[in-house]
């Protein structure tokens, strides 16, 4: 049961780090730092918005529209918290 809670733990942090180089990326895009001419640019953000747009998408359409700010992935990476917390308060009692 111990491997398992690591391995919901690791794959929870490894999609926390997916969403903040999917915001760096935006960012990125938005200031004109890099564009879509480059292939490798181009791949990567296709692979982080298939990886994160089913997730982002159902948050969006609860959240207000704010304009031109985007508040879903801070939702999304507050509920991951919340949920690798949950997880590791009531692991010891799972054990």
């Amino acid at each position: 049961m111990h491997s398992l809670i690591w391995l919901i733990i690791t794959l929870i942090d490894i999609y926390i780090y997916v969403i903040i180089a999917m915001v760096i990326l935006s960012w990125l895009f938005a200031f004109n730092v890099v564009n879509f001419n480059n292939q490798f640019v181009r791949q990567l953000h296709h692979i982080i918005t298939q990886l994160t747009e089913p997730v982002l998408e159902p948050i969006r359409r609860v959240l207000p529209n704010l304009g031109g700010i985007d508040l879903s992935p801070i939702v999304l990476l507050l509920g991951l918290f919340f949920i690798k917390n949950l997880i590791l308060e009531y692991s010891p009692r799972l054990l």
